[in-house]
């Protein structure tokens, strides 16, 4: 065991003492962030409009801030991107994390002096929770890869700017330097497929050990190291035995990955978003990520079934329940107040308090009530597949409402790795398996509101063709696992 190994066990020793020492106090925590940052907002624009001098209990933030999306708090933001100081935040954010609205175009997110060490730190501390848990460190001495955006940062009015992933870079430990890749070189190249290429080169006779990146993205580089190499990822990489990921669940991909690897390796899921790091794995024996309520985030809780609703209940952390589905609310050290970031959770353990990402509020399929969300059809879909052989790249799932006869019905539209042998008996099996998923949808199928779903086959590397010819192949994009209409199916090259 290296020296390295051996300082990494007592250092996860020493993380985990103090993850315990908040976990174990999750509304005191709660609380005592929620004070800090009315505390330090106070002077601000947005703290002064919403009275936060008067603001001594949470009811107080209740009547005085509303949810907001970024449409919302845009006209402040606008004045932070313009240049003005204690806007939203006291002074002025370090940079902007560029993201891409659908309704808003490009977003700015700031990430302030306060808020960027809590993304830092989560990354780390999850790694390190691993390495306590199961007394595995020697992957430290080895070569790491994120697969991540280009670090190159533009500038906006005395503020750098760039995605997420890239402004992250900047900010790898002194001590991970000459163990972490690919190239500085080759993590500016913007061409993702050029980019993905030159990885290939750059790592090929490198001993890997973790490998980090959104699994659709990991999967394009783990195909082509097969084609150089001729035979799986784990016999190129020996040592490769853990697997970072974060942004869609891994769950359907994990067969595709492991036949990919030709074994089954260790995988930690992270919560990361520019608007903050939320959650991360702390453990191979617990299902969910562990929700951080120590880092300088405030959150909120509304059913996602009650959200459109008049003036919807927000619950805080000790208040939720097992298994509802909540639209997550965020406030934050950065300046986002009451902030819906769009995504849906639910809670695995209340003790400690633990989440699965269970989908986008505004991803969903409801053309006739069911509202299926992606938890749903991502269930759906590992459980019909369970115990075959079938093995599928991307999938994504929308309504056919007007069929050219028949009755309206569900439509998968999958990218197959290997097939099922007879896909009318795999569909019927991914139907059954969706009707105990969703209750709607088993009485709009009983009923025979709807038919059975129908499976269409995407040709081969159909969907990373789709987000090329949109120009969102690679970094941290992804595929929608539903949506409520047939704008990105309809771009689709089918079989």
């Amino acid at each position: 065991m290296s020296i390295k190994s051996v300082a990494a066990k007592l250092f996860a020793k020493k993380i985990h003492k103090k993850t315990q020492a908040w976990a174990t106090k999750p509304v005191a925590s709660q609380k005592a962030v929620f004070l800090d940052l009315i505390k330090q907002a106070k002077q601000t624009q947005f703290g002064i409009d919403h009275h936060f001098d008067q603001i001594k209990t949470y009811e107080d933030f209740t009547k005085r801030v509303p949810i907001r999306d970024y449409e919302d708090l845009k006209p402040y933001v606008e004045r932070v991107v313009k240049g003005e100081e204690n806007i939203l935040w006291k002074g002025k954010p370090l940079y902007f994390a560029k993201t891409s609205g659908t309704t808003s175009g490009a977003k700015y997110i700031p990430l302030t002096k306060e808020s960027m060490p809590y993304h830092i730190e989560a990354a780390r501390n999850a790694i390190l929770l691993y390495i306590h848990e199961t007394g595995k460190a020697d992957f430290v001495d080895g070569k790491m890869i994120f697969l991540q955006g280009s670090p190159i940062l533009e500038e906006k009015n005395g503020v750098k700017l760039g995605r997420l992933s890239g402004i992250v870079a900047h900010f790898v430990p002194k001590y991970l330097q000459k163990n972490r890749m690919p190239s500085w070189e080759t993590n500016c190249i913007e061409d993702w497929e050029t980019k993905v290429n030159a990885i290939v080169e750059e790592t090929f006779n490198e001993n890997m050990s973790v490998i980090s990146g959104i699994p659709s993205w990991v999967q394009m580089y783990f195909e082509k190291l097969q084609q150089k190499g001729g035979k799986p990822v784990g016999k190129i990489f020996k040592n490769f035995n853990l697997f970072i990921y974060g942004g869609v669940n891994y769950e359907p991909y994990r067969a595709k990955f492991e036949n990919l690897i030709g074994r089954k390796v260790d995988s930690i899921e992270l919560f990361p978003a520019s608007e903050g790091f939320f959650a991360y794995q702390d453990s191979q024996k617990e299902k969910g990520m562990l929700l951080l309520l120590n880092a300088g985030i405030f959150y909120e809780f509304i059913k996602s079934d009650e959200f459109y609703t008049e003036n919807p209940r927000r619950y805080t952390i000790g208040e939720v329940e097992l298994n509802v589905n909540y639209v997550l609310i965020i406030s934050t050290n950065a300046g986002l107040w009451g902030y819906n970031i769009g995504d849906t959770v639910q809670f695995t353990s209340l003790k400690p308090y633990r989440i699965i990402v269970s989908g986008r509020i505004k991803h969903y399929i409801s053309a006739f009530g069911e509202h299926v969300i992606g938890k749903e059809v991502e269930c759906a879909l590992q459980e019909a597949m369970l115990g075959t052989d079938i093995r599928i790249n991307e999938f994504t799932v929308a309504p056919q409402i007007t069929p050219a006869e028949g009755l309206p019905y569900h439509e998968w539209f999958i990218e197959f790795e290997n097939e099922p042998k007879d896909r009318g008996t795999f569909a019927k099996a991914l139907d059954n398996a969706m009707r105990k998923q969703n209750v709607y949808y088993d009485d709009l199928i009983a009923g025979k509101v709807l038919q059975q779903l129908v499976i269409t086959k995407v040709a081969k590397n159909g969907f990373q063709d789709y987000m090329k010819s949109i120009g969102k192949l690679g970094g941290q994009n992804k595929i929608p696992r539903l949506s409520n209409d047939r704008k990105i199916v309809d771009l689709l090259k089918t079989n």
